[in-house]
């Protein structure tokens, strides 16, 4: 929702694994709908410029990074899913919260325990050291409660876990930014394709988002506040099988964006990038964004 006097702005951003536009827009989704209804829907996309330095692998943890730090791989240094060597000199959307003002309440909920540990670094000093008041995440690593098979039941089993732990504490405790990241499509996408199993995987995964959006609205209500959601995915599919990623084509490099915000530029719906993300929940939150991580930002804002 765009600012209103004497709202406390809030922030929450979901990734959801490895769902083409295309195939996205064909499955019923009635919950990404109502938001979608009172902000916007658009197709954007990852992967930087083509043939330019910024040119970067369709590949989760990379599309992460560009999305934690506004910037493609060229500059945080994340080109692939081991994630070797990030450059932490670009911050991270965490880092830029606490360095703003440390009272500001962090949280991550993950179905991968990497996204705290390696991308946002959490804890690191060069990463900018305790960033996270709250994180809930390390279950993939837990083969007793959740065994894992061939089929990846596991990860829908830890996505709704993750998912109803994440509305709990968005409702009791409204943290000023959140990450919520959901990993069950695309093991379905590696396994499936384009097929009836993708189709099911993500109405799950629109349920799970139910689950969030009522809890931001419920805060809303009954705190006063201004809550901003958006939600994306990390990058596309090819166009054979739909199976594989990390390559140049169009298919592969084109993600939506779904957001409640509902004062969006025209740049919104002139395909952003994923790094644009970083920024525009910068400006919702009020960020002070520090000249030198500014000014080496790839991203703009596409709220107002």
């Amino acid at each position: 929702m765009g600012n209103a006097a004497g709202q406390v702005p809030k922030a929450i951003f979901v990734i959801v694994d490895g769902i083409p536009a295309d195939v996205l827009e064909i499955v019923a989704t009635p919950n990404l709908d109502a938001i979608s209804a009172v902000g916007g829907y658009t197709r954007a996309y990852v992967g930087g410029a083509i043939d330019t330095p910024s040119e970067s692998p369709t590949v989760s943890a990379v599309g992460y990074m560009s999305l934690l730090t506004g910037t493609w791989a060229n500059k945080h240094n994340v080109w692939n899913n081991y994630i070797l060597k990030p450059d932490y000199d670009y911050w991270d959307i965490f880092r830029l919260a606490k360095a703003h003002d440390e009272s500001l309440e962090t949280a991550i909920f993950s179905t991968w325990t990497d996204n705290r540990t390696k991308l946002i670094g959490d804890g690191l000093q060069r990463a900018g050291g305790n960033k996270l008041d709250y994180y809930f995440d390390g279950f993939e690593k837990d083969t007793e409660r959740f065994p894992h098979d061939s089929a990846k039941n596991h990860l829908q089993q830890i996505d709704d876990l993750v998912a109803t732990e994440a509305a709990r504490y968005i409702r009791e405790n409204g943290p000023a930014l959140s990450w919520v990241y959901l990993e069950h499509t695309d093991a379905v996408g590696h396994q499936h394709g384009d097929s009836p199993e993708m189709t099911q995987a993500i109405e799950l995964m629109d349920n799970r988002i139910g689950l969030l959006w009522t809890a931001v609205t419920s805060r809303q209500i009954e705190h006063g506040e201004d809550w901003l959601l958006i939600v994306t995915t990390d990058h596309g599919r090819d166009l054979r099988t739909g199976k594989n990623h990390g390559g140049q084509s169009e298919r592969e490099r084109t993600i939506w964006i779904v957001t409640n915000h509902d004062e969006l530029k025209e740049s919104f719906y002139l395909s952003p990038g994923i790094v644009d993300i970083m920024p525009s929940i910068a400006t919702h939150i009020n960020l002070a964004i520090p000249p030198h991580i500014a000014k080496a930002l790839d991203g703009q804002s596409f709220i107002k």
